[in-house]
């Protein structure tokens, strides 16, 4: 059998710029996680950086919070736009506890997530769960056609399978095509933005790339804004190599955008400033 055939997502690592995107997200993870505040203040620069990224889901999923706001609030059970950024800090909590479950049962951990987002905002039958034939989903940052449920259904098995069978593809490869698929099916009633981004997050950090979860994807996402990140989606639906491509190394811009604000906080440790 080819590598192709017994591993797709390598291939993916073959395409024209992409190995040039994997070389530069790793030069910039490796630079934060040198930083001299890093020996003994990692604990804050990840708390820091937690935050931050859940901030940058929230603002993608239309929760466009500053973040001394995010900061400040305690009750996010008010309007929609509180339970959008209540879901995302949430999610960010979760993902660090869900590394081993997600290495046996990727799809144990994508339910889990759907709950902890939902957090009881709906109805408790289609929490934890893919949609049903003829399910709406609440997703208005997409607007790309929607697969039916069987569709769904297939799809995440082959997604789960590709996560179980392991892969020599990088890292930045399994986490663009981990959150392009989920945000592709929206497989869920609702909060499928924000769990699709968790989803990356929890490959960059289980595949060792980001071990103590610095490097916040999600910032960079939103930093590169809405519009840029929907064109990008939409090479990765195009299934073209040319669209794979371009959406890897969206993600992979990304995580860079992490990297900086995550060295920002670090600086401003070391100046005594935070």
């Amino acid at each position: 059998m080819s590598t192709t055939a017994s591993d797709p997502l390598a291939a993916l690592g073959t395409l024209p710029g992409v190995a040039d995107a994997v070389d530069s997200v790793r030069k910039a993870v490796d630079r934060v996680y040198g930083h001299r505040v890093m020996r003994r203040r990692s604990n804050e620069v990840t708390a820091e950086a937690a935050l931050r990224g859940a901030r940058g889901s929230a603002a993608l999923s239309g929760a466009d919070w500053n973040l001394e706001e995010v900061r400040r609030r305690t009750d996010f059970s008010g309007d929609d736009e509180a339970q959008v950024v209540g879901a995302a800090l949430r999610l960010t909590a979760e993902a660090g506890q869900l590394l081993s479950i997600w290495r046996q049962s990727p799809l144990r951990v994508l339910a889990r997530l759907h709950l902890v987002a939902a957090g009881g905002a709906a109805p408790d039958d289609a929490v934890g769960r893919p949609r049903l034939a003829g399910e709406s989903v609440d997703e208005p940052l997409v607007e790309a056609p929607l697969p039916d449920a069987d569709e769904v259904a297939g799809r995440l098995e082959g997604l789960s399978g590709l996560i179980l069978s392991g892969t020599s593809a990088p890292a930045l490869v399994t986490a663009a095509v981990v959150h392009g698929e989920l945000l592709a099916l929206r497989p869920f009633g609702s909060y499928n933005g924000l769990v699709a981004r968790t989803a990356e997050r929890i490959v960059l950090i289980g595949s060792g790339l980001d071990p103590k979860s610095i490097c916040p994807a999600e910032v960079g996402h939103a930093e590169q804004g809405r519009a840029a990140y929907i064109a990008a989606f939409e090479g990765y639906l195009s299934g073209t190599p040319e669209g794979m491509a371009a959406w890897i190394a969206h993600c992979g811009r990304s995580v860079e955008l992490g990297v900086r604000e995550s060295t920002a906080v670090c600086e401003a440790l070391q100046r005594g400033a935070a």
